[in-house]
């Protein structure tokens, strides 16, 4: 099973909201221990199984005069999978599901931003599981920011026969239910006038 999403990222709701016309961009990183990814897959023994993944790396760009052109990548651990059970944990990491041996991480690079009804936004990228990449839909909610931190969180649901996980026929779904909710920190950033530093439209008074 396996996230999307990276799915990676997601800030970007937020940060587009709240950035001013006085800096062009915004770079954040997100917090690998803030970060919560979090799916949810149908299974006949228990009804639904849900887990998590722990997020490696991921990285936000802002372009407040020009939101597509702002960037969002993230890689994910697959073999951080945790469903509270460690037999199926291990079988998961196996060659029948996420294959981690051989493939690592799990991948996002989103390819389009755009704003979408009730200050929401959808980031549009390709996810990259099992050696195989396919796009994939996020919608974006964000939330307030103090300056220090922002955080999103996105929501997706992807077919994992998409990307070759077809293991377990009927007895698993198919629809694998994903949310992510991202906290990013501000990290070295362009402003109009070419200073680097924290986002001025984004630092406590």
């Amino acid at each position: 099973m396996s996230p999307a999403g990276s799915l990676r990222v997601f800030l970007v709701s937020l940060t587009l909201v709240t950035l001013c016309r006085s800096a062009r961009a915004s770079a954040w990183a997100l917090d690998p221990s803030a970060t919560r990814i979090e799916f949810s897959v149908r299974n006949l023994s228990v009804a639904h199984v849900a887990g998590t993944f722990r997020l490696a790396s991921g990285h936000v760009t802002l372009d407040d005069e020009d939101p597509s052109r702002s960037t969002v990548e993230a890689v994910i651990d697959a073999a951080s999978v945790d469903t509270n059970e460690p037999e199926r944990d291990a079988h998961l990491r196996s060659a029948d599901f996420l294959d981690a041996a051989r493939y690592p991480t799990i991948t996002f690079r989103s390819t389009r931003i755009e704003r979408a009804d009730g200050g929401r936004w959808k980031v549009t990228g390709e996810l990259t599981l099992l050696g195989r990449t396919r796009p994939v839909s996020l919608d974006v909610d964000g939330s307030p920011t103090d300056g220090t931190r922002a955080g999103a969180r996105a929501t997706t649901t992807i077919d994992r026969r998409d990307f070759g996980m077809t293991y377990a026929g009927f007895a698993v779904g198919n629809r694998v239910a994903i949310t992510i909710d991202a906290i990013g920190l501000p990290g070295p950033d362009t402003h109009a006038d070419g200073s680097g530093g924290v986002p001025r439209f984004l630092a406590p008074s």
